[in-house]
């Protein structure tokens, strides 16, 4: 995977001078920053402030609202991306082979799991009818017209169109840490309708329905999710088997062996990310789609033209008349015409909705269309060939060609689903329904593009697992179907709140759409219920299993944030000093006891992890020990979803006023940032130094950063043993307070800076909370016990390790404090 290059600060000393430069502009000594695992933000807010100035120190007060060193927050989430031109073009090129592979290879076995005997002429015309109106009523009409504009910031899938509501009505708890940090654009009660402004405020009031709805937008994940599963090991061996048009004599082990063999190949590949893939895969299901669509014309032509009548609603109408529950019945066979669909909506973020209404509508379903239909007018003359529809069907010549294409796109089909899954536990992690994991950001310019090596690895073992036990795709094909169509209905009823209540469209405008796809979705979803005894048990139980790891994840995560409420208080509500003198003596604030608070030599870098109020290892540190360093850094690590930040928005850095020597530095860094870090420490040091310099006078050494910022500062050709002697020598210089040349004429910068010089030479201490979670012994039930004592194991198996900061060991000091839940 190609990873952008980045600017890495390098340290260039000069007697008494510490100059960072920017590494691209020539050769240089990295002193780098912070490798930082996690690449989703989840922080929005108002606009950036990156200094303080001394005349708004004494302006700030001690309530929670966002007060000036509060003031880097800004709207740094998921932004929608437009795409157009040979951009949008590119995208539409992508998406024909990442998103249409399952919908796209339904040909192969439609007819075949709709009838069990040689269908008749009318027959045949009525269920032509109804997968020609299906394919357009539930995607075309429903998804690509209607539904893909239901998305949250350029994210698709249901869940993400709960999350879009979200933020248009209160209907969730959030992290109290981040709950001013969300985009809420929840529209004002006066600018709404009467029904529709009762609609929201009904479920705002009502536990039962925000509860449904949550339950709704998870359950569709672990559907989808399970589909995942099932789709590769479906589509893998139905191309191996394939095979047997031309060896009827493969036997099942080794159709099983093959199909696990292509299976682990294809999870392997995942890493080079959407991009490759689906420029890989588009020539393929192009190729496929193609042949499907000549097909349908050579058949068309040569045999029976007459089945174009089908394209009237009338011949779909006549099949529920007259075979009634027949017809029902048969529906499940004709749903797999559309499978797939919902990789259009969940896939949203990694294309975009112009991108996917153009290849469908310009290229996939057209070929569908001429597929379908080419097909029965083959089987009008050849009623038996409807047991094998597409490879009956092939002109003259070209069975050796279609076979090789359908086992290609038969393999690559089930990418779909795959990049579905990606994009739907990205944003799982983001509501917090989900453990954090690792999330790999593909592309540079497409931001939504991701992969998943932890879900990646999973879905692999469970896709191997099913080919070994279901070995076939007659048993497979019975657990197919259900889940999709339960997706398609809540679909339905997600976007239909949204049109109510972020679109804010008439009820008379909406209901009847809405009745339309609901009663097209029941239908569907009930026929397919038939398949549960037969094995679509499989895909529910899977799914039920996921929605409850997901719903006990955020249980236990409300559970934490209302046992970390009582954190929740700025710096001065802890300590303050005895009177207005810098050199005042500290103590803690009556809550904590009202002890003098002593000095100890040194840096304290406290890892902060919500970058606003009072860092909780702080407060536990102060309470404790009744001490504090000489300079202390609140450090926050606030990732930003774009591919990088410019050397100059990447450093916010403000004071602390109750305490002296304080600061926050927060580092924002985009999803291909790698900020690496031989010495934090100098890294902290030299941005809170130029911090001090810049707010404190205009003189020299301000200059000489700023033009080192240039790149017109750095040292060439020096090793890190170099660079760190030199900054060594920088730092002795100005402890021993030759600061003559700084050119400062402001008294309080110069014992500001010799305060943090002498710390910084003193030693550095890397300190670090280590919480632990302990279940309350009285007014526990035993059930609610059980579910905190299963997210307390998840949490402590799947927490960030100290190790991924690449620290040095030495300087970290870890502070363990319990909160209980």
């Amino acid at each position: 995977m190609k990873i952008m290059a980045t600017p890495k600060i390098t340290i260039a000393a000069d007697d008494d001078t510490i100059k960072p430069s920017d590494s691209s502009a020539g050769g240089g000594t990295d002193l780098g920053g912070v490798y930082h695992t996690r690449s989703l933000s989840r922080s929005r807010g108002p606009g950036l402030r990156r200094t303080t100035s001394r005349a708004s120190r004494d302006r700030r007060s001690d309530h929670l609202e966002v007060e000036e060193e509060d003031d880097w927050l800004q709207d740094d989430g998921r932004k929608k991306q437009v795409f157009k031109g040979s951009a949008l073009l590119w995208l539409s090129y992508q998406s024909v082979g990442a998103i249409y592979g399952d919908i796209g290879t339904s040909p192969l076995y439609v007819f075949s799991s709709t009838f069990t005997s040689s269908p008749s002429y009318d027959d045949l015309l009525q269920v032509l009818s109804v997968v020609v109106w299906s394919l357009t009523i539930m995607v075309t009409l429903k998804y690509i017209l209607i539904i893909l504009h239901a998305d949250n910031q350029g994210e698709g899938g249901t869940f993400s169109c709960y999350s879009l509501l979200t933020r248009y009505a209160n209907i969730t708890d959030r992290d109290p840490r981040e709950a001013r940090l969300v985009k809420m654009e929840r529209h004002l009660t006066q600018d709404m309708s009467a029904t529709n402004r009762t609609l929201r405020s009904t479920i705002e009031r009502s536990r039962f329905t925000r509860g449904l709805l949550k339950t709704i937008g998870v359950l569709a994940v672990s559907m989808v999710i399970a589909d995942g599963v099932l789709t590769p090991a479906q589509s893998v061996l139905g191309a191996v088997q394939g095979l047997s048009v031309v060896s009827p004599n493969i036997d099942s082990p080794t159709i099983v062996g093959t199909s696990c063999g292509i299976l682990v190949l294809l999870f392997i590949i995942q890493p080079l990310g959407t991009t490759r893939l689906a420029t890989m895969f588009a020539p393929i299901v192009i190729l496929w789609l193609g042949f499907n669509a000549g097909f349908g014309i050579y058949n068309l032509i040569k045999y029976d033209h007459s089945v174009l009548k089908a394209f009237s609603p009338y011949f779909a109408i006549h099949f529920f008349m007259e075979k009634k529950t027949d017809a029902w019945k048969m529906l499940g066979g004709i749903l797999l015409a559309f499978t797939g669909v919902e990789a259009l909506f969940a896939d949203l973020g990694a294309f975009s909705m112009r991108a996917i209404q153009i290849s469908w509508l310009s290229w996939c379903y057209p070929c569908l269309l001429l597929a379908y239909v080419g097909q029965a007018a083959y089987i009008s003359v050849n009623p038996d060939a409807y047991s094998n529809p597409f490879y009956n069907a092939v002109p003259p010549g070209m069975l050796y060609p279609s076979l090789i294409v359908a086992v290609l796109a038969a393999i690559v089909a089930s990418q779909a689903m795959i990049t579905a899954v990606f994009q739907l536990i990205s944003q799982l992690m983001k509501l917090s329904y989900c453990p954090q994991v690792k999330v790999v950001h593909t592309s540079t310019k497409f931001h939504g593009q991701l992969y998943v090596p932890f879900v990646n690895w999973i879905l692999m073992c469970g896709t191997i697992l099913v080919t070994g036990v279901y070995s076939n795709t007659t048993r497979l094909g019975n657990a197919y179907g259900v889940c999709v169509m339960f997706v398609t209905f809540f679909d339905t009823c997600m976007v239909t709140l949204a049109s109510l209540i972020v679109w804010r469209l008439s009820p008379f405008i909406v209901f009847i759409p809405w009745l339309v796809f609901a009663t097209v979705d029941c239908l569907y979803l009930s026929s397919a219920l038939n398949k549960v005894p037969d094995g679509a048990w499989f895909t529910i139980t899977i799914s039920g299993i996921l929605t409850c790891i997901f719903l006990l994840w955020r249980f236990g995560k409300e559970n934490q944030w209302h046992a970390e409420a009582e954190d929740r208080f700025r710096p001065a509500q802890l300590i303050h000093r005895e009177n207005d003198s810098s050199d005042s003596p500290l103590i803690l604030t009556p809550r904590w006891g009202g002890g003098a608070v002593s000095r100890i030599k040194g840096l304290g870098i406290y890892f902060d992890k919500a970058g606003v109020l009072t860092p909780t290892v702080f407060t536990q540190f102060v309470s404790k020990f009744g001490t504090v360093p000489d300079a202390i850094i609140f450090f926050h690590l606030h990732p930003v979803e774009a591919p990088s930040v410019a050397a100059g928005d990447r450093y916010a850095i403000s004071r602390i006023p109750a305490v002296p020597g304080c600061y926050r530095l927060v580092v924002r860094h985009g999803y291909m940032d790698e900020v690496i870090t031989p010495d934090l420490a100098a890294l902290i040091y030299e941005q809170v130094r130029k911090f001090i310099i810049r707010d404190g006078s205009s003189g020299d050494e301000a200059r000489i950063d700023d033009v080192a910022e240039e790149g017109n500062g750095q040292v060439n050709g020096t090793t890190d043993e170099e660079t760190q002697a030199k900054l060594a020598a920088a730092t002795a210089a100005r402890v021993n307070g030759n600061r003559t040349t700084l050119g400062l004429d402001d008294e309080a910068t110069k014992e500001e800076l010799g305060r943090l010089d002498r710390a910084y030479a003193s030693k550095v201490m890397y300190i670090i909370g280590k919480e632990q979670m302990h279940i309350k012994d009285h007014q526990t039930s035993f059930f609610r016990r059980i579910l905190l004592t299963t997210f307390l194991w998840i949490r402590e198996n799947t927490r960030a390790k100290i190790a991924n900061l690449r620290l040095s060991m030495d300087r970290v000091v870890e502070v363990g404090f319990v909160k209980e839940i």
